[in-house]
């Protein structure tokens, strides 16, 4: 093997009972490299990454992994072995303590000790000298939980660093960042590169890629498609790797006719429920029409989720202002009173509000929806399953059967086990937070569309959305918020990135 090659992934296979994860996959990925990684959820790149990082030792998969020349045998629960050796991992969810500091979360199980006791100006003196290495803008005493999602994402990176890794792998870094944060992400990564640090980079933001990495892989299907120099892609071959098929539009164009006001806020104003002196709704208005997609956009803290969550009666104690549905004023304190009136929360972290992980996808789906197979003091189980299937076929949900537990699905597939229970319940209103976070392009395709269908079908969306490209292409029209306020509604037909952005730093 050349010098340069420092992981060698030789026809690896990793089977699960009923389903082949990995077949016969081969990579090489050279020291120093950014390498791109993509493919559709359930393509198989957690899968791998998890065998790099010793979640799936040597032995539970067939073929070779040689690292710096030597075949890769990581021991059972070796998350530490990988660790050790030089083999680092950044996760989508991050895996801080928000009560300690960045000092201690960075060393922590690791702590320096002198004398039999942690030597704490060595943990932070370490962890500054980090920092200032690879440029993280943060202090390394700084307490997590007082920090943005921006640099708790560079605390995980000083983290790995701090294990002297040779090859870091970053999934799905950038889900929650701003576009500064993005920018600056990518200013440290080209300085981890210059260290000689290789980076394994997953995303399902494809312009990412063409940003940073050196060279991209693309599996689809838990086989290795294609890999090549990102140089010699564009986005669109990209997508056709990825998919297995041409995909002409990224937003499909439904046939919406919105017809009149569903459901209207006027001034609403909310307050933490925990702190009855911090304000997290500040005045937000808008109108949805019967059959509209409503999109909300907005800066990261600028109240979007809060507006939505205290809609929904999980959030904010509302203070002032009024919500009405069909013309009637409604009062909305908890989500079973949200439910009952119709109104229906896809949230956005489907891991921690939108599943029980542990329970099966039928179980998650008809949660919310019992009342409708209770049949005196039990449930009709058949109606359950009958009902549970159509929703799961209709979203194509990829399973080999309903009693998958779903911490064992994909991004996308859970993503759409939210939505499926959502829809069960025949919402009138149907409030959409970021759907499609972390989300291949063909599973977004497919939200889409069901969207389309949806509004076509009479349903009143609003949905919250990260990327203007999104907002722009599937809202019928466009509310802007800043500081927890509405600051401006477009029509889409006159809404730009431009227009949006300044409502929503109030420069307009």
């Amino acid at each position: 093997m050349s010098d340069d090659i420092v992981l060698d992934i030789q026809n690896v296979t990793k089977e699960f009972p009923g389903v082949t994860a990995l077949n016969d996959v081969s990579i090489q990925i050279k020291r120093g490299e950014i390498h791109g990684l993509c493919g559709e959820n359930g393509a198989g790149k957690s899968t791998l990454m998890k065998i790099l990082s010793g979640v799936y030792p040597y032995g539970t998969y067939n073929g070779r992994v040689l690292y710096n020349g030597t075949e890769l045998r990581l021991a059972h629960s070796s998350i530490r072995q990988a660790t050790d050796l030089g083999i680092a991992i950044v996760h989508q969810e991050l895996t801080l303590v928000p009560s300690m500091t960045v000092g201690e979360n960075v060393y922590l199980g690791k702590e320096p000790t002198e004398r039999g006791t942690i030597n704490w100006n060595q943990v932070y003196a370490d962890t500054r000298e980090i920092l200032q290495r690879y440029k993280l803008d943060v202090s390394a005493r700084a307490v997590v939980q007082d920090l943005g999602v921006g640099k708790m994402q560079m605390v995980e990176i000083a983290k790995a660093l701090s294990e002297n890794a040779q090859v870091l792998i970053l999934d799905e870094p950038t889900s929650a960042l701003t576009e500064a944060e993005i920018n600056k992400l990518m200013e440290i990564l080209g300085i981890l590169k210059a260290h000689g640090v290789t980076c394994i980079y997953i995303t399902h933001k494809l312009k990412e890629f063409f940003r940073i990495t050196d060279n991209v892989t693309v599996l689809r299907d838990g086989e290795k498609v294609i890999t090549l120099p990102t140089s010699e892609l564009t986005e669109e071959r990209l997508v056709n790797y990825m998919v297995g098929r041409q995909m002409k539009e990224r937003f499909p164009k439904g046939n919406r006719q919105p017809g009149e006001i569903m459901f209207q806020v006027r001034d609403l104003h909310a307050v933490d429920p925990h702190n009855s002196e911090r304000s997290v709704v500040n005045g937000a208005s808008f109108a949805l029409r019967r059959g509209e997609i409503l999109g909300i956009a907005g800066l990261m803290g600028s109240g979007r989720t809060e507006l939505v969550t205290t809609i929904f009666g999980e959030y904010g104690k509302v203070t002032q202002g009024e919500i009405t549905l069909e013309g009637k004023p409604i009062v909305v304190h908890s989500a079973r009173d949200a439910i009952r009136h119709g109104i229906s929360l896809v949230p956005e972290d489907r891991k921690k509000q939108g599943l029980v992980l542990i329970k099966s996808i039928l179980e998650n789906i008809s949660l919310p929806n019992l009342n409708q197979f209770a049949r005196f003091f039990s449930l009709d189980k058949d109606s359950e399953l009958d009902a549970s299937m159509k929703q799961a076929k209709n979203l194509a949900i990829k399973a080999p059967n309903l009693q998958m537990q779903c911490n064992l699905l994909s991004g996308g597939n859970q993503q759409k086990v939210v939505i499926a229970k959502w829809l069960m319940s025949r919402p009138k209103v149907l409030i959409m937070d970021d759907p499609t976070r972390g989300v291949d392009v063909g599973a977004k395709y497919e939200i889409y569309k069901l969207m389309n269908e949806l509004a076509e079908q009479g349903v009143s969306i609003i949905m919250i959305s990260s990327e203007l490209e999104e907002v722009l292409g599937m809202s019928d029209s466009i509310m802007v918020m800043h500081e927890g306020r509405s600051n401006g509604t477009l029509a889409v037909a006159e809404a730009t990135q431009e227009k949006i952005m300044a409502l929503a730093t109030n420069i307009a």
